[in-house]
């Protein structure tokens, strides 16, 4: 695996061979939860300075821990409630500078200084968010956002 920052194109351009290897992983597996954990460690791999990158899948009104990388965290989170419920009450992604500014930021890890977190549909229905957190206030920038937004486009598709 590459680190978005140590590989030796642009950004962008090592944002495009993320999504290519993300596609090869999981276009071939029905699974889910396969395809949740392998994009999540993937993700992991790839970004730096980050301490958390998972999913919440949304389930019974709320959302519940899916597969993720990094230290325990919240099990189960409302929406509205958060970064993680604000995003799937406004359906927009929530790039969060400094989480400690947040109305309502659920600190799962203290360490976490900055978040992004993109909502995700299946069917035109709310499936759930895939959260990135970091230690580094202002970690995520446009660049980021916009291709962690077409991360989660892509694994909507094979889930």
């Amino acid at each position: 695996m590459f680190n978005v920052e140590h590989y030796n194109g642009t950004k962008e351009q090592n944002y495009d061979l993320l999504l290519k290897q993300l596609k090869a992983l999981i276009e071939d597996e029905p699974d889910q939860v396969a395809n949740l954990a392998n994009a999540s460690s993937l993700l992991n791999q790839f970004l730096d300075k980050v301490n958390w990158v998972g999913f919440y899948i949304w389930k019974q009104d709320q959302l519940v821990l899916g597969p993720f990388q990094g230290l325990p965290a919240c099990v189960r989170i409302p929406s509205g409630k958060g970064v993680c419920g604000t995003a799937i009450a406004e359906g927009k992604t929530q790039r969060v500078a400094d989480v400690h500014e947040f109305p309502g930021h659920i600190a799962c890890d203290a360490a976490s200084q900055s978040e992004i977190v993109v909502p995700m549909y299946k069917d035109g229905n709310i499936f759930g968010v895939l959260d990135i957190d970091s230690p580094v206030k202002e970690r995520f920038d446009e660049t980021d956002e916009k291709y962690i937004e077409q991360f989660a486009r892509l694994v909507e598709q094979y889930i």
